[in-house]
C-alpha cells in the first residue's frame, strides 16, 4: 500500500490517494491531475481516493449499495448532499476506484490507464459535488461537465454522450 497527497496552504481542496492494489499506477501524476480537476470546480474540502481491485470494489458495492457486481468508481459523501451550484458546498468524501476495471476499459476510449483513472475521479468527484447521472434530465449536465473538465488535459472520451 502506498499513499500520495496534495496539501497546500493556499489550496481549496485536499486530496489523498491510497493505493490498495498492485497494478502500476503513477500516483503522483494521478494526484496532480485530480487536483487540477478539483481546483477547476473551486469547491473547498477534502477527498480521499482509494485505488482497489475488482474484488474489493465488488465487496464494497455489495456491502454498501447492495449491487452484486464490480464497478468502476463509488463515491461516498461524508456530508449532506448539496446542489452543485451552491457556494456553501464543502466537500468531504471518499472515492473508491477499481484500477483493474480502468485497465480493461481504457482501450475503449483509446487512452491510457492514467486517463481512465482520471475519468473515474472526475465522475466520482462530480457526484460528491452534487451532480448526478441517474435520470435523463440530470445526465446531460453531468456529461457536459465531465467533458469540460477532461478537456483541461486534451481528453475527449468516447461514450460520454448525453
Amino acid at each position: 500500500m502506498t499513499a500520495a497527497n496534495a496539501h497546500n496552504s493556499s489550496a481549496i481542496v485536499t486530496i489523498d490517494v491510497l493505493n490498495h492494489q498492485s497494478l502500476a499506477v503513477d500516483e503522483t501524476r494521478l494526484l496532480l491531475r485530480c487536483y487540477e480537476v478539483a481546483t477547476a470546480l473551486k469547491i473547498p474540502g477534502a477527498v480521499t481516493v482509494v485505488l482497489v481491485t475488482d474484488d474489493e470494489i465488488h465487496r464494497i458495492n455489495r456491502e454498501f449499495l447492495e449491487h452484486d457486481w464490480p464497478t468502476d468508481v463509488i463515491s461516498f459523501a461524508y456530508h449532506e448532499a448539496a446542489d452543485a451550484t451552491s457556494s456553501e458546498l464543502l466537500l468531504d468524501g471518499e472515492l473508491v476506484i477499481s484500477v483493474e476495471t480502468a485497465g480493461r476499459e481504457a482501450g475503449k476510449h483509446g487512452w491510457s490507464l492514467d486517463d481512465e483513472l482520471l475519468l473515474y475521479f472526475t465522475h466520482g468527484f462530480l457526484h460528491l459535488c452534487g451532480y448526478d447521472d441517474l435520470t435523463d434530465e440530470e445526465r446531460p449536465r453531468m456529461r457536459q461537465k465531465e467533458r469540460e473538465l477532461l478537456s483541461i488535459f486534451g481528453l475527449c472520451p468516447r461514450g460520454l454522450q448525453n
